[in-house]
């Protein structure tokens, strides 16, 4: 598979940087991997610090992979042992084909401790923090509130696949987080969104991209799309914010 040529490669890269771990989470790890169409969502955890030598070298493994099939889909972030402990601190990381700094989330650290696929070394659970329940449901609420919601009020946003997807793919994980403190596949969460009220034709929409052959897309659909996954989304959040928050 072009996948585990693609990890067998990166860990092979990533060698001389020493790493103490390398995992998986998301779909790769959660059992609802798709190859072409999924992100590859990596951890690695060097020995540090990441100065400026080591974040170059970073860069040229990545940079080293392109042209590699699947490369520009996996994404990784770089934890240390002494910079790991803060949920709220951004780490190095590459995604969308460059270095960047973001948090390793709750949802992300509580992915890792609860089915993170180890491709290297140590196990999540003998380095990272566990995620205390209290921790997982203020983020996920936050996550809804504050990014969420103001993205509804963006509308151009929503004529792209990747905003109506992640939208209400992670509205409805976030509803069976908040609501049995489990986390679940997109998968799953796909088969939650009727029954939580979300219209029929953008979860079909959906479904096709993500697990079978994607319908045509004319300007009127992506307007219409838009428009139903929006009307959808802005009071269903609203709604779980004021239960959960």
């Amino acid at each position: 598979m072009r996948t585990d040529a693609l990890l067998d490669r990166f860990l092979r890269d990533l060698a001389p940087l020493r790493p103490l771990a390398l995992w998986a989470h998301g779909s790769l790890a959660g059992g609802d991997y798709q190859e072409g169409r999924s992100d590859l969502d990596l951890i690695a955890v060097l020995p540090g610090p990441l100065g400026i030598g080591p974040t170059r070298r970073v860069a040229r493994v990545h940079r080293g992979l392109r042209g590699t099939p699947l490369a520009r889909k996996l994404h990784c972030g770089y934890l240390t042992p002494a910079t790991l402990d803060d949920p709220g601190r951004r780490h190095l990381a590459w995604a969308h084909d460059g270095l960047l700094r973001r948090p390793v989330t709750p949802v992300t650290r509580r992915e890792l401790h609860t089915f993170g696929r180890v491709l290297h070394g140590r196990a999540p659970d003998a380095l990272l923090p566990a995620v205390p329940d209290p921790q997982l449901t203020d983020f996920v609420v936050r996550d809804q509130r504050d990014f969420w919601r103001p993205a509804v009020d963006r509308p151009r946003r929503w004529r792209q696949d990747v905003w109506v997807d992640l939208g209400l793919l992670t509205h409805a994980r976030a509803a069976v987080t908040l609501r049995e403190g489990r986390l679940i596949s997109k998968k799953e969460a796909l088969a939650e969104l009727p029954g939580l009220g979300a219209p029929a034709e953008v979860v079909e929409d959906i479904a096709r991209r993500r697990y079978g052959t994607p319908g045509p897309h004319d300007h009127s659909w992506q307007v219409r799309r838009a428009r139903l996954a929006r009307d959808y989304l802005g009071p269903a959040i609203d709604a779980l914010v004021a239960a959960y928050g």
